[in-house]
C-alpha cells in the first residue's frame, strides 16, 4: 500500500506527467528558491527529489510578499515533440483582488534542463496549463480572474490554442467552463483526452476545508462541457454545497473531523504503461482543533477507475481521500532519500536546501572552508529582498534539528543561529549576536508574530566565542531551543514556543506555503560578515500524526 502523503511538507499544487516508465511531479514553490521542484518515480511509491527548473534567470521574485511568486506549474511531456514543456505563473501581487500574475511557457529535451528562454503566454488569470492534443494542436486552460462587480467570482475557465512555431497564443482566450459543482473558487484547469471525449479536471471550492476535484466532458475542445453526475469525484468534504457567493479560499467550516487528509483537491491524472489510472492531490493535516496547518499543503495520491460510462470515479467506490492507498502493478523501485546529516564535505549544495525569492549560492558558500557552510550576512529575516536563509522544508511536526555554528558578531547588527520560519512576519529565532549591554556575544530567542518582534523575557545569556551547538525540537504543538558547548551537555533557551502558529491559517502576512527549519546569518550593516556552519542535521517522524 502507498501511504499519503506521499510528499509531506510543503509541496502543494501538483503536477504529473510521464515519460516511458519514469514519472515526474511537479510542486509550486512561491517565493522559494530554486524554484518548481520536480520529484521522479517509476513505481508511484518512492519519491525522490530530483531537480529543480527555475532560478533567478527566470523569475525575479525580490520584493513579492509571502505568499506570492512562483504558482500552479503544469509539467508534460509531449513525445511527438520530443519535450518537456513547463507553464508556470508568477503572481506578483493580489491587492484589492486583482491578482496580478504573469504566465510563461518554457520547453527542454532533458528535465534537468537546460529550459528555453521564458515564452510570455497572457496575464489574464492564473493555474494555466497545457495540453498536448492528439492532432499536433496545443491548447492553454486557466481561469480568468474576474473583478467586476455583480459577477461571479473567481471566474470562467478559458481556453487558447498555442501556437508552437509563432509562440503566442492564437487570439483571446474563451470561456468555456464555469464548474462541475456549485462549491465556487474555480481553478486549476487541466485537460486530458480519452475515448474521443475532452474531460476538464478543475479544483472548485477554494483551495481550504471545502476544496475538491470536479470534473466535465465535451466532444469538441471547445465544449460545451457536460457536468459530471458523481462530481465532485475527489475531496475531504462530504455534500454539495451552493458557495458560489462566497470567494473566500478557505471555509474552516467544512472541517471534516473524520477525515485525517483534509483541503484535498487540485488533482493532476495519470496513467502507469499498462493503463492503471491514479490521481495526486494536494491535501493538507491541521492540529486540531486550531485548524493550523503548520506543515503547508502536501501531496498524495488516489488510485482511480474508469465507469463503463466514460467517468473518473476513486477504486474504493466513494470521493473522500484516503490516506491507504493500492499500489499499482509495477515493480519496486525504491530511491535514495535525503540524508538526515549534513556535514558540508561536497562541492555544491545539496538540492534539498532553499532560500526566500534568491538562489541560496548568492550567500551560502561550501568552498570557502571544506567541510563548512559559509553563510555571508545580509538583511533580516523579515526582509523581502535579501536574506541569508538557508532552509529545508518541515516535513513533520515531530522534527529534531541539530547545527554547530562557529561565529563571533562584533556589533549589534551581526546575528546568525538556527530557525524556524514561516514567512517573513512569523518565525522563530535562535541567535548568536553581540550584546552591548553585556559587552560581549549572547544568545537569546526572538519571536515574531504576524509581524510583532519579541525577545523572549530571559534568554539573553552570554556565552563565548567558541563552536556552539543549537538545536530545535519540535514535539507537536511545542517547539523548544537549546544550545550546547560540547554537544552533551544541552541547556534549553526560551521555553514552549506554539508551533501551530507557524501556518497558513494563522498568518496575516502569507498563505499556501509552509514551515522551513534552517540557518541565518545577518550583517545589517556591511552585508559581509559570515558565519561558519560545520553541520546541519534534520530527524523527522514522518509517520507521526500531526495532532
Amino acid at each position: 500500500m502507498i501511504t499519503n502523503p506521499i510528499l509531506p511538507g510543503f509541496n502543494p499544487d501538483p503536477c504529473v506527467c510521464r515519460r516511458g516508465d519514469d514519472f515526474y511531479l511537479a510542486v509550486s514553490s512561491f517565493e522559494w528558491l530554486p524554484g518548481v521542484p520536480v520529484y521522479h518515480s517509476r513505481d508511484l511509491k518512492h519519491w525522490e527529489l530530483y531537480t529543480h527548473i527555475l532560478t533567478e534567470e527566470q523569475v525575479n521574485l525580490r520584493g513579492l510578499p509571502s505568499g506570492k511568486g512562483v504558482w500552479a506549474p503544469c509539467l508534460t511531456w509531449c513525445e511527438a515533440d520530443g519535450l518537456f514543456y513547463l507553464v508556470y505563473g508568477v503572481m506578483h501581487s493580489m491587492n484589492a483582488r486583482y491578482f496580478d500574475i504573469n504566465n510563461y511557457l518554457i520547453t527542454a529535451r532533458d528535465i534537468r534542463g537546460l529550459w528555453s528562454e521564458p515564452v510570455y503566454l497572457h496575464s489574464a488569470g492564473f493555474d494555466a496549463s497545457l495540453f498536448h492534443d492528439d492532432d499536433g494542436r496545443k491548447w492553454l486552460v486557466s481561469l480568468e480572474w474576474e473583478t467586476r462587480d455583480g459577477y461571479e467570482k473567481p471566474g470562467a475557465i478559458c481556453l487558447a490554442e498555442y501556437l508552437p512555431e509563432q509562440k503566442k497564443l492564437a487570439g483571446y482566450p474563451q470561456r468555456i467552463w464555469r464548474g462541475g459543482t456549485d462549491r465556487g473558487c474555480l481553478e486549476a484547469p487541466h485537460l486530458l483526452k480519452r475515448n474521443g471525449w475532452y474531460y476538464i479536471l478543475c479544483a472548485e471550492g477554494g483551495t481550504g476545508y471545502n476544496h475538491c476535484a470536479a470534473m466535465g466532458r465535451a466532444r469538441d475542445v471547445h465544449g460545451p462541457y457536460e457536468r459530471d453526475p458523481g462530481t465532485p469525484i475527489l475531496t475531504s468534504a462530504p455534500g454539495d454545497p451552493n458557495e458560489r457567493h462566497d470567494p473566500d479560499h478557505l471555509k474552516p467550516r467544512y472541517f471534516n473531523p473524520d477525515s485525517v487528509l483534509q483541503k484535498s483537491g487540485h488533482a493532476s491524472y495519470i496513467e502507469t504503461p499498462t493503463g492503471e489510472p491514479y490521481l495526486f492531490h494536494l491535501t493538507a493535516r491541521p492540529f486540531v482543533p486550531e485548524l493550523r496547518c503548520t506543515l503547508g499543503r502536501e501531496t498524495a495520491i488516489q488510485r482511480a477507475t474508469w465507469t463503463e460510462d466514460g467517468w473518473l470515479r476513486l477504486a474504493n467506490g466513494g470521493n473522500l481521500a484516503q490516506v491507504k492507498v493500492p499500489e499499482p502493478a509495477l515493480p519496486e523501485a525504491p530511491l535514495p532519500g535525503i540524508p538526515d546529516f549534513d556535514d558540508f564535505d561536497e562541492d555544491t549544495l545539496r538540492r534539498c536546501y532553499y532560500a526566500p525569492r534568491q538562489m541560496p549560492e548568492r550567500f551560502a558558500d561550501v568552498t570557502a572552508r571544506p567541510g563548512f557552510v559559509r553563510l555571508r550576512g545580509q538583511e533580516s529575516p523579515t526582509s523581502l529582498h535579501e536574506v541569508s536563509l538557508l532552509a529545508r522544508k518541515l516535513t513533520s511536526v515531530y522534527a529534531q534539528i541539530t547545527t554547530k555554528m562557529e561565529f563571533t558578531p562584533e556589533v549589534c547588527q551581526h546575528s546568525a543561529g538556527l530557525i524556524l520560519y514561516y514567512d517573513n512576519m512569523n518565525f522563530f529565532y535562535l541567535r548568536k549576536y553581540f550584546s552591548e549591554t553585556l559587552g560581549q556575544s549572547a544568545l537569546s530567542v526572538l519571536v515574531l508574530e504576524n509581524g510583532v518582534r519579541t525577545e523572549c523575557p530571559g534568554t539573553r545569556t552570554a556565552v563565548e566565542d567558541v563552536p556552539l551547538c543549537l538545536r530545535l525540537t519540535i514535539r507537536g504543538r511545542q517547539s523548544r531551543f537549546s544550545w550546547s558547548y560540547d554537544g552533551t551537555d544541552w541547556q534549553e533557551i526560551g521555553g514552549a514556543l506554539d508551533t501551530t502558529k507557524l501556518s497558513d491559517e494563522y498568518s496575516q502576512y502569507g498563505e499556501f506555503t509552509g514551515t522551513f527549519a534552517g540557518l541565518v546569518c545577518a550583517d545589517r550593516l556591511f552585508h559581509r560578515k559570515y558565519a561558519d556552519f560545520d553541520s546541519f542535521e534534520y530527524v523527522a517522524d514522518e509517520s507521526a500524526p500531526v495532532d
